[in-house]
């Protein structure tokens, strides 16, 4: 006959796997209820956010499941009290405010994202930063790509420094007026490699949105390099994001590897704005037809899969490479990307209060 006993001896063996402890020594399992062979566990994660949750889950249930007698398992998830949090030597503190953070008036946040490099996320920020710009919004663009940076090169043909003032560092202006803020801009050589662990890319950031003085914005624009590690994971803890683009592309390996970042955004429980898709076709100047260089397209597709509008598609344009390498991105006709923009603009509520949670595991 199964008992609360032989759940929680079984539990034993279900490890965090950030804390490489068990649930049952770091104190997870709350609760163990068992009637007529259904067993309900009530598990205390140190943050609801945890990225890993889905995976404790899934070890719960498998340890349990395969006890006899046990027919049903439910799994009900909880946080922890600071005390419980204490108890095993992971307290959070309070997180501190930037130096600025005070000064700065940020009224809406938006994270451009995909999972996979080599889409666009640089190119979509910083064309819908100036279509925000050109419909007459207050507009900064943060690049929390640390290690790869480009942004910069977008917008400053002459190359551009971070500026100080009485308040603390301001960031450089374009010749539009949108604010930019990248490593680069702290670097003696633009072609300086930043060769940075986690933390210290992660802490970066955070320095970005906090020390420096942007003052008032309505739109800021972060470009989040690839993936959904480190610096994903503090600009969605971090930073009160009003939400997230996705971007992609028509092979079908972007859209497999964007719906991983999108999964992401639903464990951090971080709003989804939309779906874009770059170099969806190229229009051939000499004779007007309309060629699909990466394959038909799927994006309509993986935004229904996601659960996510459709914002629409971006061609592949040698004009907008050559004005990026000029540093003239804010010359590119600002029609193209304009409807996606004046879309985003109504899909997009002010930011969110910021959850500034410290990444525990779990």
């Amino acid at each position: 006959m199964v008992t609360e006993a032989t759940i929680r001896k079984a539990l034993e063996g279900v490890m965090d796997p950030e804390l490489h402890k068990s649930l049952i020594e770091l104190g997870m399992v709350r609760e163990v209820r068992v009637k007529d062979g259904r067993v309900e566990v009530t598990l205390a994660l140190t943050t609801l956010g945890c990225p890993l949750k889905a995976q404790i889950v899934g070890d719960v249930e498998k340890a349990v499941g395969a006890l006899d007698g046990v027919r049903e398992v439910e799994v009900e998830l909880a946080e922890m009290t600071e005390e419980e949090k204490r108890r095993i030597g992971i307290g959070v503190p309070q997180q501190e405010k930037g130096a600025a953070e005070d000064l700065n008036e940020i009224r809406r946040v938006i994270a451009v994202m995909s999972g996979k490099g080599g889409v666009g996320k640089s190119l979509v920020s910083g064309l819908l930063a100036v279509a925000l710009q050109k419909q007459g919004h207050r507009v900064g663009i943060l690049d929390a790509d640390i290690t790869g940076p480009s942004i910069p090169k977008m917008f400053f043909p002459d190359g551009a420094r971070l500026g100080m003032s009485p308040l603390g560092p301001v960031p450089p202006q374009s010749k539009g007026g949108i604010k930019v803020m990248s490593i680069n801009l702290l670097l003696e050589q633009e072609d300086m490699a930043v060769i940075w662990r986690g933390p210290l890319v992660g802490g970066a950031i955070k320095q970005f949105w906090g020390d420096i003085v942007w003052g008032t914005l309505d739109y800021l624009v972060v470009d989040l390099p690839p993936g959904t590690s480190d610096a994903s994971l503090t600009v969605m803890q971090s930073l009160p994001l009003s939400g997230i683009v996705l971007v992609t592309s028509p092979q079908g390996l972007a859209g497999m590897v964007v719906r991983k970042a999108a999964r992401m955004a639903q464990q951090m429980q971080t709003p989804m704005l939309g779906l874009i898709e770059n170099m969806s076709y190229f229009d051939c100047p000499d004779t007007g037809k309309r060629y699909e260089i990466f394959g038909p397209s799927h994006a309509e597709e993986t935004a229904r899969a996601i659960g996510v509008p459709f914002l629409g598609r971006l061609p592949i344009d040698p004009e907008i490479a050559r004005l990026c390498d000029a540093g003239r991105v804010e010359e590119y006709p600002a029609e193209a990307f304009a409807p996606i923009a004046r879309e985003l603009a109504l899909r997009t509520p002010e930011a969110r209060p910021s959850l500034f949670l410290k990444l525990q595991g779990s």
